[in-house]
């Protein structure tokens, strides 16, 4: 997997980041099974399957293909490349990125209460904001309960007007929420063995015992084996 610190691919809300590249030590392999590499954690409900908790996996520290983002981890897959959204103020990673050839999911990470769910609230605030944007949000059933397909109005690089689309989905776990974009194909055709799928279920989430405020985003950092690359010149 390679990782990129890189502007964001998402229609929605976005705060500004920059482009530098960042590359690992090395490629990483083949990974075809779940994050863990053990077998599948019982877990009921739409999470079934995952994203996981970090309490109901034991993640193998030892496996070059997991990916420690701290609020994440993420498990590297072939033709799946990792990009950090940083935010050009504070230089904080903002979002996750992992981007495939025939799509992309955008992963944000918070701090949700024990027994509420927040996505009914987040979920109108994306909505509402769309619309502000000159985008539809429609809300529709999905795998993980309620999500938002979102049309939104882009300006290709050759100056022509397009729309894009993107789903918004709000993944809950325990005292957290996953939220998830997807963009490109898994935007509007979902396929159960897509790898931007399957990536999306190996996906760890990180909450830690530190109190926080619902809605708070996970802290999210740089990988430890990444270095930045200058852009080229030019």
């Amino acid at each position: 997997m390679k990782f990129r610190r890189s502007k964001s691919e998402e229609a929605g809300n976005q705060a500004d980041v920059d482009t530098e590249q960042v590359s690992s030590e090395d490629e990483q392999g083949e990974q075809d099974g779940p994050v863990t590499g053990a077998a599948a954690p019982t877990v009921t409900g739409p999470r079934h399957q995952g994203p996981w908790d970090s309490a109901e996996v034991q993640v193998d520290d030892e496996d070059p293909t997991n990916v420690d983002l701290g609020g994440l981890i993420v498990t590297g897959r072939p033709g799946l490349e990792l990009r950090l959204q940083v935010d050009e103020a504070s230089q904080q990673v903002a979002a996750v990125l992992l981007v495939g050839k025939e799509g992309a999911v955008e992963l944000r990470p918070f701090a949700a209460p024990r027994n509420t769910d927040i996505w009914d609230d987040i979920r109108r605030q994306i909505a509402a904001e769309t619309t502000r944007r000159g985008g539809t949000a429609t809300e529709a059933e999905g795998v993980y309960g309620k999500e938002l397909k979102v049309m939104m109005p882009v300006t290709t690089p050759d100056g022509k007007n397009a729309t894009q689309p993107s789903r918004v989905l709000g993944i809950s776990g325990p005292r957290w929420l996953l939220r998830a974009t997807l963009l490109g194909r898994p935007a509007v055709e979902a396929q159960e063995d897509g790898d931007v799928e399957a990536a999306l279920r190996d996906v760890v989430v990180v909450r830690g015992n530190a109190p926080m405020a619902p809605g708070d985003p996970l802290p999210l950092n740089m990988p430890a084996n990444a270095q930045p690359m200058r852009q080229p010149e030019g």
